[in-house]
C-alpha cells in the first residue's frame, strides 16, 4: 500500500473523469427520492445537516464535510455549532435532540469491537426526542449520506462545488 506524503498537493479534479449521474441516469431518481424523504419536515433541516456533516467527518470525506458545512452556513448556523460538530460530546452548542441524532450517526458509522452498534439504550434516547416518523426520517438521513459516501470516496468530486455539478 502506498501513502501520500502529507505535504503532497491534492489535485482539484475528480478522480473519476465521468460524472456518475451521467453514466447511470437512474441515480437522479434515487437521489431525488432521498432528498424528498429527508425533507419531509419531521426533523429540522439543521439537525439533518449536522448529522450529515458528522457522517462526512467520520468517513473522512473532504467533499462531504465541505458540502454539509456549506449547507449549514447557508442556513445561517453559527460557526461555533459548525466547527464543534467533530467534538459535539463536550460542546455546549447542541440540544438534547441534536445530541441524540449525532450519537446515532456515530453508532451507525463507527465499528464496535463488541455489542450492537445501536444499543437499546441509544435507541431509547433517540426515540425520546423523535416520534416514529422523525426517527425514521433521521434513519434515512444517515442512509442518504451513506448512499453518497462511495461517490465521495471513490469518484472524489471536487470539494466546494455544488452537489448537482461537482464534475463541472
Amino acid at each position: 500500500m502506498t501513502t501520500r506524503a502529507i505535504t503532497a498537493d491534492v489535485p482539484m479534479t475528480p478522480r473519476m473523469a465521468e460524472d456518475p449521474a451521467a453514466l447511470v441516469p437512474e441515480l437522479a431518481e434515487v437521489s431525488a427520492a432521498l432528498f424528498k424523504v429527508t425533507g419531509n419536515g419531521s426533523v429540522p433541516r439543521s439537525t439533518i445537516s449536522l448529522v450529515q456533516l458528522r457522517a462526512g467527518q467520520i468517513v473522512a470525506s473532504t467533499y462531504l464535510t465541505v458540502l454539509h458545512t456549506g449547507f449549514l452556513r447557508k442556513a445561517k448556523e453559527s460557526e461555533e455549532r459548525i466547527t464543534s460538530v467533530a467534538s459535539w460530546q463536550d460542546s455546549p452548542y447542541f440540544t438534547g435532540a441534536e445530541r441524540a441524532a449525532l450519537a446515532l450517526v456515530e453508532a451507525v458509522l463507527q465499528p464496535r469491537t463488541h455489542g450492537e452498534r445501536v444499543s437499546d439504550e441509544l435507541y431509547a434516547q433517540a426515540a425520546a426526542h423523535y416520534p416514529p416518523t422523525a426517527l425514521t426520517t433521521l434513519m434515512f438521513a444517515i442512509g442518504q449520506v451513506g448512499f453518497f459516501t462511495p461517490v465521495a470516496l471513490i469518484a472524489k468530486p471536487v470539494p466546494g462545488r455544488s452537489f448537482t455539478d461537482p464534475w463541472a
